[in-house]
């Protein structure tokens, strides 16, 4: 296997493990899980406002953007 498998692998589980703290804290788990969901949370707001802002904008610039007709 690759280096590059292995770490998105690795983030792959990252963000599964994060996924399940934020079911599980909503359920009232316990302290560490809530910690684990509101640092998951604060990432996914970060991530989510940097798209916004155009950072990951590349849709539109394709060759579909021109009219055919």
């Amino acid at each position: 296997m690759s280096v590059i498998v292995l770490v998105l692998v690795g983030v792959l589980l990252l963000v599964v493990g994060g996924c399940v703290c934020v079911v599980w804290a909503s359920r009232g788990g316990p302290r560490w899980v809530r910690g684990v969901a509101a640092v998951t949370l604060a990432v996914s707001e970060m991530v989510g406002s940097s798209r916004r802002k155009g950072w990951g904008s590349g849709s539109g610039s394709g060759s579909n953007s021109g009219s055919d007709d």
